[in-house]
């Protein structure tokens, strides 16, 4: 009845022993069951169930064998036994009080609706680099859709914030992640996600609106480049009519349920010029809205919805979409008024770091893989400054 091929043998007449190698080292442990055909039969399907979790990352010694000597023995002794759950949740309530709500939301997310279903039974010091890698490789396997690289960056930063606080609190020696970021060779897009509207597609959605506000609100969301949760937190104090500028200092997002958080990013902290079109927004919303001294944009009553300030940029959708349909115009999300923006100034030959500034980013790198496709290269006179600039110089020498 021996099985000692199979790492599984007779211990005694009460006992069956299995063998394994963990953690680089042959470990032998006795089942209390008598070895009959039947119970080493048993016991090797006990042991494949070992390897499995071992090949997995998620064999707990101390669970398995609970009496073993060897459970104290192990790589983890005396490290944390919290499991990446209990730690990914209290790090979450923590990180509730550093971030912005959105932010929040997209981390809730993925902790409890990707990263827990996968990892969350393992003890935190467990987790491997390698063992990420090949989740990720293989996340959307029974999925219709292909998760995006963007989409694996996302998990990957929140993970990687994660484990970054685990090593400063002394939790964990290394962060897995340090370094490190998966992608897939994903093939490249015909066209960018950019998809603005023409002047035409402008002028109609902005006469088919159903209330002056809401047209205010498209026009100047058109013409400023500015995100939907920071024109809803405009105030008439943010905007500085003689000079021409709105003062972006906070959002608000859906997520935030009606609270002013702070920008994005740092460089979302900026002042916007307000261009021609934008300023005979804000003249023509004056009326409704000034006297009040608070948000520059109200809802006016959208569906039912309390007069005031939007409370999230899920009604404007619902306006925006609203608003498209009746205008004949071919619909894409609200985002594309920032889109629009960014397409008309660089078609026109504003240049890239004033259209960053003005969108809220801190360089040139969002603009030239977005809309690099409107940006002219056809210029004839392009380079001619240069040429005459140093051809000069060189003649001021020689003469």
């Amino acid at each position: 009845m021996g099985r000692d091929g199979r790492g599984v043998k007779p211990a005694s007449k009460s006992s069956i022993e299995i063998s394994f190698i963990y953690q680089g080292k042959r470990c032998r442990e006795r089942i209390p069951l008598p070895p009959t055909t039947a119970n080493l039969r048993r016991a090797e399907n006990h042991r494949a169930a070992i390897l499995y979790e071992i090949s997995r990352g998620t064999f707990d010694y101390a669970q398995v064998f609970p009496n073993s000597p060897r459970a104290a023995q192990t790589a983890f002794a005396g490290q944390t036994v919290e499991t990446v759950a209990a730690y990914l949740e209290r790090w979450l309530e923590v990180k509730k009080t550093q971030i912005a709500a959105s932010t929040y939301r997209d981390y809730k997310g993925i902790i409890f609706g990707q990263v827990i279903p996968r990892f969350g039974k393992m003890r935190l010091p467990e987790l491997r680099r390698a063992q990420i890698k090949e989740w990720l490789a293989t996340i959307d396997d029974q999925q219709t859709e292909k998760v995006t690289n963007k989409r694996l960056a996302n998990i990957q930063s929140c993970l990687r914030s994660a484990l970054k606080d685990a090593v400063s609190d002394e939790i964990l020696d290394s962060n897995p992640l340090a370094g490190f970021t998966f992608e897939r060779n994903e093939p490249p897009r015909e066209e960018d996600h950019a998809d603005p509207l023409d002047a035409h597609e402008q002028a109609a959605v902005i006469a088919a609106a159903r209330d002056p506000q809401i047209a205010n609100l498209f026009q100047f969301a058109f013409w400023t480049g500015m995100r939907t949760s920071e024109i809803i937190a405009l105030d008439w104090s943010d905007i500085d009519l003689p000079r021409g500028m709105a003062r972006v200092r906070k959002a608000m997002t859906r997520a935030a349920k009606g609270a002013a958080e702070d920008t994005k990013t740092v460089a979302g902290r900026r002042d916007v010029k307000l261009l021609e079109p934008a300023l005979a927004a804000l003249e023509a919303q004056k009326r409704h809205t000034l006297l009040a001294h608070g948000a520059v944009f109200h809802n006016p009553g959208w569906r039912g919805a309390e007069s005031g300030r939007w409370k999230g940029d899920d009604q404007i959708w619902e306006a925006w979409k609203t608003t498209l349909k009746n205008a004949k115009v071919r619909y894409r999300n609200p985002y594309q008024t920032r889109h629009t923006f960014a397409s008309m100034m660089l078609s026109a030959g504003e240049h890239p770091m004033w259209v960053a500034r003005q969108m809220g980013h801190s360089d040139t790198t969002s603009i030239m893989r977005n809309y690099g496709r409107w940006i002219p290269s056809s210029n004839p006179d392009a380079g001619g400054k240069a040429v005459a600039m140093f051809t000069a110089a060189e003649n001021k020498k020689a003469g």
